[in-house]
């Protein structure tokens, strides 16, 4: 994999296409990610029990798949567990484009891990 400077992305114009696919590809990826955590957050309850007199019933389980994407969402938009970055960066190549400069770099084959300790420990509620 060729390594793309990114003083040289962030110099060069961009056209409103490729601004919006760009954005369109962003969106795509976070939504996977999403996605995917919800399906493994959905896997963490199954076969959890509530507790009576407040948990449980059919209320709860028809209403518990809202809570898990619910879940989801939130995780991704408090930074992700680094899939939508990887998935953001498959997909600009797929189109012939370089990454863009807010994407990690990929180092020996996987990507940094800068990106995920920055928005896991540098934000705040």
């Amino acid at each position: 994999m060729t390594a793309v400077s990114t003083a040289t992305v962030a110099a060069a114009p961009m056209s409103p296409q490729e601004a919006l696919t760009r954005q369109r590809i962003k969106d795509t990826a976070k939504s996977f990610e999403a996605n995917f955590l919800s399906t493994a957050i959905s896997g963490m309850f199954e076969g959890v029990k509530p507790d009576a007199p407040f948990g449980g019933g059919q209320g709860e389980d028809a209403f518990r798949s809202f809570l898990n994407e619910a879940m989801a969402k939130q995780i991704v938009h408090r930074g992700g567990v680094g899939l939508a970055s990887t998935v953001e960066r498959e997909m600009l190549h797929l189109q012939g484009l370089a990454p863009s400069p807010r994407t990690p770099a990929v180092v020996n084959g996987s990507a940094s891990t800068t990106t995920f300790q920055q928005s896991t420990y540098g934000r705040r509620p």
